[in-house]
């Protein structure tokens, strides 16, 4: 059931992914990155709002979102920040590069939480899954070498620094929401997360942002910002249940979820109208048979 649930959450994030490019296509990434986790903390204010006032009443629902400690809290807000800072960075890349470079860049996350699991969690892993993990890493070598095609060199673009940066975070918040998950209500950690993401973004949007908005790039409001934070609470949501069953494994989980990059890739080929895609699937396509060999190696 786990497994299936990480591939529910995958396809949830490709449209995201979609919807992201979209709505950072010349436009300000601050503010797009705020209202969609507005949009976001929304889903879940109701749910909170019902099971503060009727606890008795909301504890038979699943979307029910238990009281926490204030160390509960604090972890959750860190949480908010290693995720927070990791988006900034991975916003302003994918606004700066083709969708067809980012995505599958951002896919590599699995082998530094694999890598990370190994360490944390003394999880094993097969012969398969380290073929898997060497085919993934020549796979993003390759990328490098298409990628000069269209002029970014990955050992001096800044935007490639931010997402491989960006990435390595993200990497260390999916050991993170193993850690969290094992101790705490999953839908308390998503609902509690979803709140301080916007916490941690308004004084970046109103101090950092705002008083330099006329320099740079202007906010145009698009409905697709929305839909971020829609598709993000329902990816989440599938992540998040699948981390709760005890034979679930965090690096298995991540590498499901970057399936992702399919619908992503090529959506962002046929609207996006990127290049070099005929060299670029077959580079997908090493991503891919890493990610199944990992997957099988699991079996």
């Amino acid at each position: 059931m786990w497994i299936i649930l990480s591939l529910i959450s995958s396809v949830f994030l490709g449209i995201y992914d979609v919807a992201k490019k979209w709505s950072l296509e010349k436009n300000a990434v601050i503010p797009v990155l705020f209202f969609a986790c507005v949009s976001g903390m929304m889903l879940f204010v109701p749910f909170m709002a019902i099971s503060s006032f009727a606890p008795d009443f909301s504890a038979e629902y699943w979307w029910y979102i238990p009281a926490q400690t204030f160390t509960a809290h604090m972890l959750f807000f860190l949480k908010a920040v290693i995720v927070g800072t990791s988006w900034i960075l991975a916003y302003f890349a994918l606004k700066n590069l083709p969708i067809t470079i980012v995505t599958p860049i951002r896919a590599s996350s699995p082998l530094w939480t694999l890598i990370g699991a190994l360490i944390l969690f003394d999880e094993r892993f097969s012969l398969l899954q380290w073929a898997g993990i060497i085919i993934t890493l020549t796979s993003y070598y390759m990328f490098a070498l298409v990628g000069r095609r269209e002029g970014i060199h990955f050992g001096r673009n800044k935007w490639i620094y931010m997402i491989v940066l960006a990435t390595i975070i993200g990497s260390a918040s999916a050991l993170y929401d193993k850690y969290l998950i094992a101790r705490y209500d999953r839908i308390a950690i998503q609902a509690w997360f979803s709140v301080y993401l916007v916490v941690f973004y308004i004084p970046i949007l109103l101090f950092l942002w705002y008083p330099a908005r006329k320099k740079n790039t202007p906010f145009q409001w698009r409905h697709s910002i929305i839909m971020i934070g829609v598709l993000l609470v329902i990816a989440d949501f599938a992540y998040f249940h699948a981390l709760s069953f005890a034979e679930s494994l965090i690096g298995i989980v991540s590498s499901l979820r970057r399936v992702s990059v399919v619908i992503s890739f090529f959506v962002g080929a046929m609207i996006f109208k990127d290049k070099n895609i005929g060299a670029k699937k077959y580079v997908l396509a090493g991503i891919l048979i890493g990610v199944l060999l990992i997957y099988w190696g699991s079996e």
